[in-house]
């Protein structure tokens, strides 16, 4: 079977993060994604053409929005896409020409996709930011790291690319079937703040509960269990337990020899937690990670080693799915997720304006870079539609 977004055409308009990895996404998955890059490159974070993952399977046209021409040629692929997708501030496509309003009267049903940290209205909506600032107040940063210790900035996991490119992703599908149905475009408002708390859903249902302790490192999913935490072994590498149902810990406490132990007989008693996971810790400590996971592995414990980007993609059972694949010699995460009987579509490295000329000639348009003052922009107006 085809790819399931196959016939989809997304303009993306070239930003950092989440809108990227929405696009990425959605080109994983058989859409057209055209991204318009910016003269000089929008990332500082991504330099070296062809390296960025995040870039993966896109069409590419440098155009310069500040110059109507560019901004012309926006609008004509739009008329020809079944969706956009944007990273600007609140106010900047529209003052740049290419706001909702104007590209969805030349084409109505088309799905734009707004990707912000704090959304289009509200007193931070015009505030910069990043997505340690985004996730901080909806009450998940707070959440991460030890008791004793600031919280720990998760990567940029959270707010960017779960609560953001995956959710602006999710929107923007959810907008198309509307479309296809009504024939009526959406406009999403997708914001990383707004994502964030969405995330932390559960940790809410826990909270009512009454399963959430206040502070870092006291409570069932944030390290505080000493059933659900990570833990160094002899060697310096690390390993995860995740044996959260009775029994699994009945089964990690029997491996370790620590079945008869009163300290583990009551599993939830909160007060013991400190001295269960101090005991565990000791125990980890003494013996290097593969004496843990030849006792462990097996034992169907929820057990795991904690494994880095370099050793993750030898991991056996990423061998045997091929959750890595390779894209000009770039090792990459394979597109998530799968659909049975449906072909994957085999990521190629982007390239910045690889796809000017191409582009152009699809849209009748002549290139704004050689178009002297007074010349027509368009080959043929007629053809061009």
């Amino acid at each position: 079977m085809r790819p399931v977004l196959e016939g989809v055409r997304v303009i993306e308009l070239a930003g950092i993060g989440p809108a990227p990895f929405c696009g990425m996404m959605l080109a994983d998955h058989g859409a057209e994604v055209i991204r318009i890059d910016r003269p000089g490159g929008s990332d500082p974070l991504s330099q070296d053409q062809g390296r960025d993952v995040l870039l993966r399977s896109r069409r590419s046209i440098t155009l310069d929005l500040k110059r109507p021409e560019a901004v012309e040629i926006v609008a004509r692929l739009v008329e020809t896409a079944d969706g956009l997708i944007e990273g600007f501030r609140p106010g900047v496509a529209e003052r740049l020409g290419i706001g909702p309003d104007v590209l969805m009267a030349r084409n109505p049903a088309l799905v734009y996709g707004r990707m912000t940290g704090w959304g289009q209205d509200g007193p931070l909506a015009d505030k910069a930011g990043h997505d340690l600032n985004y996730i901080s107040i909806s009450g998940c940063l707070a959440a991460l790291g030890a008791e004793d210790q600031p919280p720990i900035p998760p990567l940029n996991l959270i707010g960017d690319y779960g609560g953001g490119g995956m959710m602006l992703a999710f929107g923007f599908v959810s907008a198309l079937l509307a479309a296809r149905r009504s024939g009526a475009g959406r406009v999403i408002d997708c914001s990383m703040a707004d994502g964030a708390a969405a995330l932390m859903a559960g940790m809410w249902s826990l909270r009512h509960n009454g399963m959430w302790s206040h502070g870092r490192g006291r409570n069932l999913l944030d390290g505080g269990a000493p059933f659900y935490a990570c833990y160094a072994c002899a060697d310096g590498r690390f390993i995860a337990i995740g044996a959260i149902e009775a029994q699994f810990y009945a089964r990690l406490v029997d491996a370790l020899g620590l079945a008869g132990d009163p300290l583990f007989v009551a599993q939830h008693d909160q007060s013991q937690w400190p001295a269960m996971k101090a005991r565990l810790a000791g125990i980890f400590a003494s013996g290097p990670r593969a004496t843990w996971t030849a006792r462990l592995q097996q034992r169907d414990c929820c057990y795991s080693e904690v494994l880095t980007m370099d050793d993750a993609p030898a991991h056996e059972h990423s061998r045997a799915r091929g959750s890595y694949v390779e894209a000009d010699g770039w090792t990459q995460p394979r597109p998530a997720p799968r659909f049975a009987d449906t072909d994957i579509v085999a990521p190629k490295m982007w390239r910045r304006d690889s796809d000017r000329a191409a582009i152009l000639a699809e849209i009748g348009a002549v290139d704004p870079d050689r178009v002297a003052a007074g010349q027509e922009l368009w080959k043929n107006r007629t053809s061009a539609g």
